[in-house]
C-alpha cells in the first residue's frame, strides 16, 4: 500500500518516497515531509544548476551550495534559478 504523506513543499496529501534519500537526520526529515513527485521536482532543478553552474557534486563549497539551494526549493523559499533561465512556454 502507498504512505501518504502532507507534502510541505506541494502544500498536499502525496505519495512519500520508500526510503530516504541519503542517510541520516537531514534525510530522515526528506522523507517525512516531501513526497515523492517534490522529490523529483527537486532533482531535475539539481541537474539543471549543476550544469548550468559547472558544478562538481563532490566538492565541498559545490555540496554546501547545492544544499542550501535544497534547503530553500524543498522547505520554502524558492531556490536559485540558473541566470537567463526562460521557463517552457
Amino acid at each position: 500500500m502507498t504512505r501518504m504523506i502532507h507534502c510541505l513543499r506541494l502544500d498536499k496529501e502525496a505519495e512519500a518516497m520508500t526510503k530516504a534519500p541519503f542517510p541520516g537526520p537531514e534525510g530522515q526529515r526528506i522523507v517525512d515531509h516531501i513526497s515523492k513527485d517534490a522529490w523529483a521536482e527537486w532533482l531535475k532543478l539539481q541537474t539543471m544548476l549543476i550544469n548550468e553552474h559547472r558544478l562538481t557534486p563532490f566538492e565541498p563549497e559545490h555540496k554546501k551550495y547545492l544544499a542550501k539551494e535544497r534547503e530553500k526549493f524543498l522547505f520554502g523559499g524558492g531556490s536559485e534559478m540558473p541566470e537567463g533561465y526562460r521557463p517552457p512556454e
